[in-house]
């Protein structure tokens, strides 16, 4: 479960930053870029996520999904923020963040969201 959370990670991180870098070349706010990213993000992971990793199709944790990132949303910007003061730039504070927000991911998907055994497909 864990090597397919990676490699599923791997796309959808680098869908979300390539959107996040996009919108910082076009002028728009570290703040902004993040949140922009992470709501297109959002369902093409949940869908992901739930289907390749947990093996759950279950559209009635996606509440629960979206609660987790907005959680996550919270703590990555605050530690993008820490970073900067550090005096790097947001597209370097963007991509150090990745990984403790990957791993929270996985904890809070696998603990909150799609705990316990897969549900039926709801439509």
């Amino acid at each position: 479960m864990v090597v397919r959370f990676v490699l599923v990670g791997i796309l959808n991180t680098s869908v979300s930053y390539l959107i996040y870098a996009l919108l910082l070349s076009v002028g728009v706010s570290y703040q902004m870029a993040n949140l922009i990213a992470l709501v297109i993000g959002i369902l093409f992971s949940f869908k992901t996520q739930g289907h390749l990793v947990f093996n759950n199709r279950n559209n009635r944790l996606l509440g629960r999904f979206i609660l987790s990132w907005i959680f996550i949303y919270l703590c990555v910007i605050f530690l993008i923020g820490r970073i900067i003061d550090f005096g790097l730039d947001a597209y370097t504070a963007g991509a150090l963040a990745l990984p403790f927000s990957a791993v929270l991911s996985y904890v809070i998907q696998k603990y909150f969201v799609f705990k316990g055994p897969a549900q039926p497909t709801q439509r």
